[in-house]
């Protein structure tokens, strides 16, 4: 179980370390208030967005515009207009009238009547501005309503790109008094008449009907340290401009509205015409089409008016919103989230299917934290909508980064096993991890250590694994050099192409000279193999050239890329034929190349699976620009004073032959020896380049044999009944007797 647990934490470390990382960069920009204006972008956009609601027939506006002003003939209205007007509206019997001019001077004709009307009128509300610095932002209300006490703040807040998305219920002026705003007082006059009223319910919340009010705080929804100084409250309108039944000042003085229009509702009395400059931007002034269009300050102060009164008659929502606290485990979550899913998603492959998946997971992922949001906001609740967005997405961003970059060391290292230019042809090309092949006409390369499977049996693994690291590090490093694709290293094989995946033109001229290097560089190798004390490595190389089918080969689950086609099997019976330090080429690829060759020697051989015989190329070095030549030392067989009895069996491919033959080692050299045969006339030598496995006997006890030591028969002329041959792999101890014997002759 605790093995489980710790796995598990292992894989899953980046996700753990991704959420609260993301998590905490978001909560950290939206603190510095680099989220407050895409916040308040969305909350517009969530406003826009909402069904619209029925006009609140409760709250009517009337407005005065330019076309009042011109029947009027005059740019100032009189108080005598005002008091002929507001007996008017007084005749429809409202509720409550709000009269959002500044009127805190007499404006001749007609001061009298109205000071008359607003003595008369105890459901009148004059306005006075209260915020700023007194006498230079501030605004007086109308005297004889002061002393009423029927005056209320007009006073509107708006955020830093200028909108009214806030409303006051109550200001304090700078001695301490507290005005309630205009909405809040009519509000509370509608109310009034059905017995409702004012309730505290703590020090900072209030009830009114059926709702409860609590203050704007300085971090509430997307605000970030905005002043929230008296009691605010979020606005939520009923709708765009004229939202609110409007009738002209010129139609109420005219008598062309009904006797009952206004009766049991709030009037509101302000300029609606923009020319009045009393207009302000709201959320539903901005847009993706269309020019911003303003609000008049009457109909601002009509929707928190009828705001005030739906909630404490119709449980209309008020926006509210989370704590902190609980604001910053809502955008944990979504990091986590975006997190999780892309994890969990980074072994589905790319196929169309599971990257459809991938991607509809995410996508539906951002549509649900829209929609849980865009949902919460029809009820009320203004709930953060682009920090999660942005915790989901870097969340996200940073898990695909991290795999990306994953990606980079697969690559690293799959650039030890794969070249380049392979790696690129799947990762980047589209149709690269694709199945299937196309013909194409490669030169292709195997090398083989001989004897190594014999050396490998005497040592233990590490040390073979050792040799092999330095052996195929150093043919790598060559291979590399000249741009040849190591498709595979077979034990202590490798397998190359040079055409695949990019044809070149010298691909033949390539893979001739990077075997001559590879030959050439088996001297460091086997200098370090003696500073180990590790018997000495011999390695052959056949080449090839023919058409073969290139591509990704194996499952959508498991693909190999190689080449399939008898060119390739042709390769692997030349190589077979060579014995260490020697290159064998085909004629197919003689045909290739265009550099002068050093040929030491042509044979003509019939390969199995091979219908017809063909030429095969002893390749001692090429000449050009890669002026590359390997030293072939004289093989030179001494006589042995006293022959020394064996006795040998012919190796078919793999397997043992079921004769065994007897003879004697007569000659001797650095590296082979000449075998004669016991019975010569009824026994045949074995065909040349055929591999043996052969035992030196005891001359005193025949029956007692040496370890098994094998060779290749060689093509180099013998006398009658004789045959040569180079040995591939010999042990240890029979490698220093007849290494010390044959010192002993060249002495």
């Amino acid at each position: 179980m605790r093995a489980k647990l710790k796995s598990f934490v292992w894989q899953w470390r980046i996700v753990g370390l991704a959420i609260p990382s993301i998590t905490g960069l978001v909560i950290l920009l939206r603190l510095a208030g680099f989220l407050q204006l895409w916040e308040w972008a969305a909350f517009d956009l969530y406003m826009r967005l909402s069904p619209p609601e029925l006009p609140d027939n409760r709250v009517v506006i009337v407005g005065i515009n330019e076309a009042d002003v011109k029947n009027l003939e005059d740019a100032i209205i009189s108080d005598e207009v005002y008091a002929k007007f507001l007996k008017k509206l007084k005749a429809q019997q409202p509720r409550a009238i709000g009269l959002d001019i500044y009127r805190e001077f007499p404006v001749e004709p007609g001061y009298e009547q109205l000071k008359e009307v607003f003595e008369s009128t105890p459901y009148l509300v004059g306005i006075q501005k209260v915020a700023g610095q007194p006498g230079r932002d501030t605004v007086d209300p109308p005297p004889v309503l002061k002393a009423l006490g029927q005056v209320g703040a007009n006073d509107l807040v708006s955020d830093a790109d200028n909108k009214v998305r806030r409303g006051f219920l109550y200001l304090t002026t700078q001695d301490g008094e507290r005005v309630y705003s205009l909405s809040f007082y009519l509000a509370l006059l509608y109310l009034d008449a059905m017995g409702i009223s004012v309730e505290t319910v703590d020090e900072y919340k209030i009830s009114l009907g059926k709702a409860i009010f609590a203050p704007l705080e300085a971090n509430d929804g997307g605000y970030v340290r905005t002043d929230a100084g008296d009691y605010q409250l979020l606005l939520n309108y009923r709708g765009p401009n004229r939202h609110f039944p409007t009738v002209s000042l010129t139609e109420v003085l005219e008598d062309k509205l009904p006797p009952d229009w206004g009766r049991d509702r709030v009037i509101l009395i302000g300029k609606v015409g923009v020319s009045f400059n009393d207009v302000f931007f709201t959320p539903y002034s901005g847009g993706l089409l269309g020019l911003s269009e303003p609000m008049s300050g009457v109909e601002v102060h009509a929707n928190l008016t009828s705001q005030i009164i739906s909630a404490a008659l119709d449980s209309r929502p008020l926006i509210q919103t989370w704590s902190e606290p609980g604001e910053w485990l809502w955008i944990l979550f979504w990091s986590g989230v975006g997190a999780t899913l892309t994890w969990t998603f980074r072994y589905l492959g790319k196929q169309k299917s599971n990257t459809f998946h991938k991607q509809a997971s995410l996508i539906l992922s951002a549509t649900a934290l829209l929609g849980c949001t865009y949902g919460a906001f029809l009820q009320g609740w203004w709930i953060p909508i682009v920090p999660p967005l942005l915790a989901f997405g870097g969340a996200a961003i940073a898990v695909t980064a991290y795999i990306a970059r994953s990606a980079g060391d697969i690559r690293k290292t799959f650039g030890r096993y794969l070249t380049d230019e392979i790696v690129a042809k799947l990762l980047e090309n589209p149709e690269g991890l694709s199945l299937g092949g196309e013909r194409r006409k490669i030169t292709i390369l195997v090398s083989d250590l001989r004897g190594f499977t014999s050396l490998s049996e005497r040592l233990p693994p590490e040390e073979v694994v050792k040799i092999l690291n330095f052996y195929l590090g150093y043919m790598a490093d060559v291979i590399t050099s000249y741009r040849g694709t190591i498709d595979e290293f077979m034990g202590d094989g490798i397998l190359v192409f040079f055409g695949a995946p990019t044809v070149r033109e010298d691909d033949a001229e390539r893979a001739v000279a990077c075997a001559v290097a590879m030959q050439l560089a088996m001297e460091p190798v086997n200098a370090k193999m003696k500073e180990l004390g590790l018997p000495q490595l011999e390695m052959g190389i056949g080449i090839n050239t023919g058409e073969v089918v290139v591509g990704n080969i194996g499952s959508e689950k498991r693909t190999k890329y190689g080449v399939v086609g008898r060119q390739m099997n042709l390769t692997y019976r030349i190589e077979s034929y060579t014995i260490g330090g020697q290159i064998l080429i085909s004629e197919y690829t003689l045909k290739e190349l265009t550099p002068p060759l050093k040929i030491n020697g042509e044979k003509e051989v019939l390969p199995k699976g091979v219908k017809q015989p063909i030429s095969i190329y002893d390749v001692g070095g090429i000449g050009g620009d890669y002026n590359l030549f390997l030293t072939q030392a004289e093989e030179e067989f001494l006589d042995l004073a006293e022959a020394i009895p064996i006795r040998y069996l012919v190796l078919e491919g793999k397997h043992m032959g079921d004769a065994v033959f007897r003879g004697n080692l007569v000659k001797l050299s650095a590296k082979g020896a000449v075998i004669n045969l016991d019975n010569a006339p009824q026994q045949e030598t074995p065909p040349g380049l055929s591999n043996i496995k052969l035992n030196l006997l005891n001359q005193e006890l025949p029956e007692q044999a040496s370890e098994d030591i094998y060779a290749k028969v060689l093509e180099q002329p013998a006398a009658s009944g004789s045959f040569c041959i180079h040995f591939t792999a010999i042990p240890p101890e029979e490698k220093a007797k007849l290494d010390s014997l044959y010192q002993s002759l060249i002495v």
